[in-house]
């Protein structure tokens, strides 16, 4: 089975690195040195994982071949894939796979349908559950234990405790919101302080020649 691991962000500094949108809860495992993926679109890839670091709270990787901030910053947008076992389970038994948790339905404790989960979106913060209602409008659900109480992999549904307005009509969050949220890669003061550091780097190269 192959799953979307990450995406592929904005090219920084100037040796070839690049920030990556993590979609794995096994980033170490999926994203580690010699990770071989393979890539949307696939003409990009495959792409070898060289090396990896966190940086100010963002994944920073360089792939085999990727020397330069321009061929870096013509990977943008790529998505990566890695191919999964479909019977394996992480090794925490409170982690799952997206795979696992799409089409789950989610339930309140009472048994009360809310909808099903059709995508699962990873931020830096958290992962979120989005849950298309029957109505079709879509929901997105924290998946924090606080809220997601179980998960029944064999009743194939998730329940959940919801905060008053999470779901409520009246209240909901849609995920047309979604829209309106700044990409986190276009933060002027992420930006900003990219490109100070892309500078030094750039001054300090130049003094070592």
């Amino acid at each position: 089975m192959q799953l979307v691991v990450a995406r592929i962000g904005r090219a920084h500094g100037i040796k070839g690195e690049v920030t990556v949108e993590v979609r794995t809860d096994e980033p170490e495992l999926r994203l580690g040195p010699g990770a071989v993926l393979t890539t949307d679109p696939a003409g990009v890839g495959p792409l070898t994982v060289e090396t990896g670091r966190v940086h100010s709270g963002r994944l920073l990787v360089r792939f085999a071949g990727v020397k330069d901030r321009t061929a870096a910053e013509a990977l943008r947008n790529t998505l990566l894939i890695a191919d999964v076992d479909p019977e394996a389970t992480p090794e925490d038994p409170e982690e799952f796979y997206d795979h696992q948790l799409i089409d789950l339905d989610v339930v309140l404790a009472d048994g009360t349908q809310i909808g099903r989960i059709t995508e699962i979106t990873h931020l830096p913060s958290q992962d979120l559950f989005i849950v298309e209602r029957e109505d079709g409008s879509e929901v997105m659900i924290p998946f924090v234990e606080e809220i997601v109480t179980s998960i029944d992999l064999e009743e194939q549904r998730a329940v959940i405790d919801p905060p008053p307005g999470l779901i409520d009509d009246s209240q909901a969050v849609v995920a047309s919101s979604r829209d309106a949220e700044e990409d986190p890669e276009e933060d002027p003061e992420a930006d900003a302080e990219a490109n100070a550091e892309e500078n030094a780097e750039a001054n300090a190269e130049e003094d070592a020649n």
